[in-house]
């Protein structure tokens, strides 16, 4: 009978764990319960989470409670159109000077979802969430495949050289872009604001005005890891229009199924060239 009894307390403890992860929108950033302070040690940096470090700054930036050691200084090479690269520099220790910038954003991101250098912590290396349609998990750990040259190429380029621009065969017809901010004012970019409400464009009470992404020194329309994720929040997207279904902390509706397309709608944010709008069809709106 006890034995009976302690099998339905850890299937019931399972299943509240579930519950919270599935509701609260911080999801698997919960930490398996450990909530804010995975990530965020309140006391002493890494130490506090009970991780060894060398580090004698642990903490100082953003409370953060991971062990950054491994990680920096070092340059990461990203794949760009299979012929180009880009490539992006983690900030040396000591040199952090503000937790939003977009390099710093970097380096928190990969002390805990680098498969390479960086220790994963309590990780599971795979989504909590289903992949929608097709099953299964998504891997978390980025460069995880040690054997490859370039780990980190079948990853999406983050840095100062991934730039969201205007005009051209593959962009919106937006003014701005690479040293300004970038307003979504053309006839098809103006369009997609409309179709696609949840758009990350969207961030003010004038839709796509002057909105920056990143900022890498004198580049602020390049991508760092927040230009698509928002890390404290797994399953709503709030913006100047509302709050949106999404998943994978996404930020803007993503919500994958059988003839549906705000996952195309999200990508078509930075791809201007794929989208509906800028191939002459103005009113698909997302579904």
């Amino acid at each position: 009978m006890k034995k009976v009894v302690v099998l339905l307390f850890v299937a019931v403890l399972g299943a509240s764990m579930a519950f919270a992860q599935a509701n609260d929108v911080l999801g698997a950033h919960t930490g398996y319960g450990r909530g804010c302070v995975m990530c965020h040690a309140p006391h002493s940096g890494a130490a506090g989470n009970g991780v060894t470090t060398s580090d004698t700054l642990t903490g100082d930036s953003a409370l953060w409670g991971q062990d950054l050691t491994p990680l920096y200084g070092k340059s990461l090479v990203f794949s760009g159109d299979g012929a180009s690269t880009y490539s992006v520099t983690l900030p040396a220790a000591g040199t952090i000077l503000n937790a939003h910038d977009a390099n710093t954003a970097i380096l928190f991101c990969l002390s805990c979802h680098d498969g390479n250098v960086a220790k994963p912590g309590m990780m599971k290396g795979t989504t909590v969430e289903t992949l929608p349609i097709v099953g299964g998990n998504a891997p978390t750990f980025l460069g995880a495949d040690t054997t490859q040259s370039n780990p980190y190429a079948n990853d999406h380029p983050v840095g100062g050289n991934a730039i969201v621009s205007c005009g051209g065969t593959y962009n919106w017809d937006c003014t701005g872009g690479n040293t300004t901010a970038i307003s979504m004012n053309g006839t098809a970019s103006s369009a997609f604001l409309a179709n696609y409400p949840a758009s990350f464009w969207n961030t003010g009470k004038t839709p796509g005005l002057s909105v920056k992404l990143a900022t890498f020194g004198s580049t602020v329309t390049a991508v760092t890891c927040t230009t698509c994720h928002d890390q404290h929040s797994m399953t709503k997207y709030a913006n100047a229009n509302g709050n949106y279904d999404t998943m994978f902390f996404i930020k803007g509706q993503y919500t994958p199924n059988a003839g549906g397309n705000a996952v195309a709608q999200f990508c078509r944010n930075c791809h201007g060239g794929e989208s509906n709008e800028m191939h002459g069809l103005m009113s698909v709106s997302t579904k």
